[in-house]
């Protein structure tokens, strides 16, 4: 009987030692210690508890993760180096019935209304035409993808530590506080022109519309401004049965912004009846600029994909990088020209089983290649100056610092009047979160949180460093440039409800902002410059005590 008492306790014992080891490995993700990083700490309790006072995402405040995808809030936009007059006010397409009826293509329910006050989606195409036309020789569009008033709120009291403003342009974040040439800020109205419809992917043609969601936007139901607390917030994500409007993806609210058109969701530069259009790289490219995007997320995705692409579907990926690497593509057998910058993530991600392959297969269409689902790897050696390519490329590399990866590049570039291609990321396909206090520890979101090895510190550039690559080797033209700046894991940190990546990457994307501003101003050409910053897009997080993002 001793025997089996001191047996006993020894089992006890190392089941307590066990356990300890599984709370010590598992506490960042559900374990409710204080580790005294005031967003990772909200966000995991928040987690673990699906419930929090300061906020939640979704219709429903006593459940914090309701909601994981995006809504139909008006989103800011703010400009330099031009203003919004001929498009805001009493300039607005939302007070005109024929136009918006013309601009959704069909009779829009509850959308015009005399006190509209902000512009289309649409209109940041035209005002990168109207930019051209003055005369603007550098061109940029920063998007923030998901980025809505809100999230921009959250962002900006954490960095300035105050409640500091509860409507309008706001402050304490870069690109609200830039005045060193003219600035406007105004906001937009995103919704698609319907949220769903099918096709023949092999084909490239459209083959049926979902007739249930249009697009539309409803000011006395969603609110005028961004900010207004909306009248019903389920109207805001399409499940207001009496005010029924789609909310877009970020395929349809690109190929707005660069196209000008209404599309339906998931559609690269296609109208609603599957016929190309043309965007606005591709044409100033004809006009001899030069055009580029940096992205932290997949080259290829739907908003990088818009800058120059033409297809069907946005999944459609490996067809989507050959048209933004001028190789034949489905969509175009007569190949486009290509990027002269395009850097972005998707390194190191593909399909890890056979079954995993065939799905994507058929995704992706027949002419799928297996291997990383963004860039085939033919593809890859193709663009290759070594092979006889147009393209520097740089590649995440292992024991080499993606900056240094990246710089050596360009300088090629400029050396041998080369294009560039980069291609980076982690396992997650995005570049790693640098989080609120830039420590690149994230806690959980609706799934466990990520876990970054040195090397997918060390081997990446940031996003900042993407663009300053970028404009070293745009600039080198004389006629000008035209390039995209995309923060697209805001999107990626929303849907996965988590304010602390989010508001990090946020800040990712300001200093690629300040890249931009850097240059322009080292280069005193303001009155040659157009920005324009905006988002795609919001989601539906909802603020309730905004005073718990401020760090203790």
């Amino acid at each position: 009987m001793h025997f089996v008492s001191k047996t006993t306790n020894l089992l006890c014992l190392l089941l307590m030692i066990a356990v300890a080891c599984l709370i010590c490995v598992k506490a960042p993700y559900w374990f409710p210690v204080n580790t005294g990083d005031t967003l990772n700490d909200i966000q995991r309790q928040a987690i673990l508890h699906n419930k929090a006072d300061w906020g939640y995402w979704g219709t429903n405040p006593e459940v914090f993760t309701e909601w994981d995808s995006h809504s139909n809030r008006l989103i800011p936009i703010y400009t330099f180096g031009i203003d919004l007059d001929q498009y805001q006010n009493e300039n607005s397409i939302y007070r005109d019935l024929d136009r918006i009826n013309q601009l959704y293509g069909r009779q829009t329910h509850a959308t015009v209304h005399a006190a509209a006050d902000y512009i289309d989606q649409t209109d940041i195409y035209r005002l990168q035409q109207d930019a051209v036309e003055q005369g603007k020789k550098y061109i940029f569009l920063v998007v923030f993808d998901g980025m809505d008033w809100q999230t921009t709120r959250a962002a900006a009291i954490y960095r300035s530590q105050q409640v500091n403003y509860s409507e309008g342009r706001g402050n304490g974040l870069a690109f609200q506080d830039y005045d060193k040439t003219t600035t406007d800020f105004g906001f937009h109205a995103c919704s698609p022109f319907n949220d769903s419809t099918t096709f023949d992917i092999d084909a490239q043609i459209v083959t049926g519309r979902n007739e249930r969601l249009y697009g539309g936007y409803n000011p006395l139901v969603g609110g005028f401004h961004p900010w207004d607390k909306p009248a019903s917030y389920p109207y805001l994500i399409g499940k207001d049965l009496a005010n029924p409007h789609a909310y877009t993806d970020s395929a349809a609210s690109a190929t707005s912004m660069t196209c000008g058109i209404k599309t339906y969701n998931g559609a690269i530069n296609v109208d609603p009846d599957g016929q190309h259009v043309t965007p606005i790289a591709r044409e100033l490219q004809a006009k001899g600029f030069l055009v580029g995007a940096v992205t932290s997320v997949p080259f290829s995705h739907a908003t990088p994909a818009c800058t120059y692409g033409n297809n069907v579907e946005r999944g459609d990926y490996q067809d989507i990088s050959r048209d933004l690497l001028g190789i034949s593509s489905i969509a175009n057998r007569q190949p486009l020209s290509g990027m002269d910058v395009l850097i972005g993530c998707g390194w190191g991600v593909e399909p890890e089983t056979k079954e995993d392959f065939e799905t994507v297969k058929e995704e992706q269409g027949i002419n799928f290649v297996v291997g990383n689902k963004y860039l085939a790897e033919e593809d890859l050696a193709k663009i290759n100056y070594t092979n006889g390519g147009r393209y520097e490329v740089a590649i995440r590399t292992t024991g080499v610092s993606g900056k240094q990866a990246l710089d050596s590049a360009t300088n090629a570039c400029l050396e041998k009047g080369l294009r560039l291609f980069g291609m980076f990321g982690t396992k997650e396909a995005h570049l790693p979160y640098a989080t609120a206090n830039g420590d690149f520890v994230p806690t959980a979101g609706r799934t466990e949180h990520e876990v970054y090895t040195k090397g997918d510190l060390f081997e990446n550039p940031t996003l900042a460093d993407m663009t300053e690559s970028a404009l070293k080797v745009l600039e080198k033209n004389e006629a000008g440039f035209w390039l995209l700046v995309e923060a697209g894991d805001v999107d990626w940190a929303n849907h996965q409800n988590s304010i602390d990546n989010s508001i990090g990457a946020v800040f990712s994307g300001e200093a690629a902002f300040n890249k931009i501003t850097e240059w322009i101003e080292r280069n005193d050409c303001w009155d040659e410059s157009a920005v324009i910053v905006t988002a795609d897009h919001g989601h539906l997080f909802v603020m309730e005590r905004p005073e718990a993002l401020i760090p203790e």
